[in-house]
């Protein structure tokens, strides 16, 4: 092999796409879903300051007829970040924001992701002006709406708040949408915490809506916030004495929840800190670890166990496994990660700034409840 020629060999799992280091334009917000059609689609915008005039606002589309094997670009899109695709109805669609700390916008594709949608107005798309954080968390469809958790961003910080929408409305209307009112930055709910955000809708064992919060604590690393959301959709409740659930990986790093209607079970794909790296954490530094990927499951969205390990480096300021998106596919989880990794080319620039997204899959996962006793 010629000196600075890229090598993938040793990356774990699928390469999906790849922007080495030296272009400053690093890999962000992976996403995956599963077209009606059976096919994958995957999604990941960029970030830095190579590229696009250091413009934090374009995305790429990809697809995989072969559930994951090979890969191949559908589209490019501008005006459109920390996006999450999903399915309703047997349609596509991308929601996210237009840019950092951007518009709330949404697109929908008829083709199966090469022809989007443009966001222009409040009836095509742009679903609320302002300045919006979020990241690719899930999309859930219950008692007859869509919900979808997002921020908004102040001078203290982020505010969480829950948007959801009738299952028959037309998503790329803005007044299909409800908008909850949104809670305080987290320093004002709780002292310990220093900061929430990227918030997953989940239904919780009840029956009711919840958002589980990625959270930064002034101490701790396996740590996640509960915030309940009313039944109309309209109000949050966090309360410290009860909000705080166990969960590997939930301090510092980015997450996504599902529930298995066959097992009534929770699952996620995390970044859990392992024992032996336990001797670096400092406080507050919980999420510098990005460096272990694993599968972790809840039987009441509270109490987390780890299952089983996807990929793990020992070297953890240049390689991670991060902000992972996965759907479930039969007995399976398929999964995306933002993963910075060895290219033959000087590696990433760091942990954080990644080089590749790429794919996982976790078979039979099932089994890992029963394996783990």
């Amino acid at each position: 092999m010629r000196e600075n020629e890229a090598d993938f060999s040793k990356v774990p799992g699928v390469v999906i796409n790849h922007s080495p280091a030296r272009s400053e334009r690093y890999i962000g917000s992976p996403s995956i879903a599963m077209h009606p059609g059976g096919r994958y689609v995957a999604s990941n915008d960029y970030f830095g300051p190579g590229g696009d005039r250091g413009r934090y606002n374009s995305s790429v589309i990809f697809s995989s007829s072969d559930r994951g094997e090979t890969w191949e670009k559908l589209a490019s899109l501008e005006g459109q970040f920390w996006s999450t695709l999903f399915t309703h109805r047997g349609t596509l669609y991308l929601i996210g924001t237009s840019g950092k700390d951007g518009d709330i916008t949404i697109r929908r594709s008829t083709d199966g992701g090469r022809g989007w949608t443009v966001p222009e107005g409040e009836d095509s798309g742009i679903l609320a002006r302002g300045r919006y954080h979020c990241a690719p968390v899930p999309v859930v469809v219950h008692r007859d709406r869509v919900w979808r958790a997002m921020e908004d961003r102040n001078k203290e910080g982020q505010r969480p708040f829950m948007m959801s929408a009738p299952v028959d409305s037309d998503l790329l209307r803005s007044s299909s949408w409800t908008f909850s009112g949104k809670l305080e930055s987290a320093p004002h709910q709780d002292h310990r915490m220093r900061s929430w955000r990227e918030g997953n809708a989940v239904v919780k064992p009840d029956g009711g809506m919840a958002i589980v919060m990625r959270i930064g604590l002034k101490d701790g690393h396996s740590t996640a916030a509960l915030i309940d959301v009313s039944d109309d959709g309209r109000h949050l409740r966090f309360d410290p004495a009860d909000g705080y659930v166990e969960f590997p990986g939930g301090t510092g790093k980015k997450f996504t929840i599902r529930l298995d209607p066959e097992t009534e079970r929770y699952w996620s794909v995390v970044n859990p800190i392992q024992p032996r790296d336990l001797v670096h954490l400092e406080p507050t530094k919980a999420g510098a670890f990005r460096n272990c990927l694993a599968v972790s499951s809840s039987e009441d969205l509270r109490r987390w166990q780890v299952l089983e390990i996807i990929a793990y480096h020992p070297e953890f300021r240049n390689h991670a496994f991060q902000y992972p998106d996965w759907i479930f596919d039969g007995d399976d989880i398929a999964a995306v990660s933002r993963t910075a990794y060895d290219d033959g080319l000087g590696g990433a620039a760091n942990r954080h700034d990644a080089n590749f997204m790429t794919f996982h899959r976790i078979r039979d996962f099932r089994r890992l409840v029963n394996e783990a006793g």
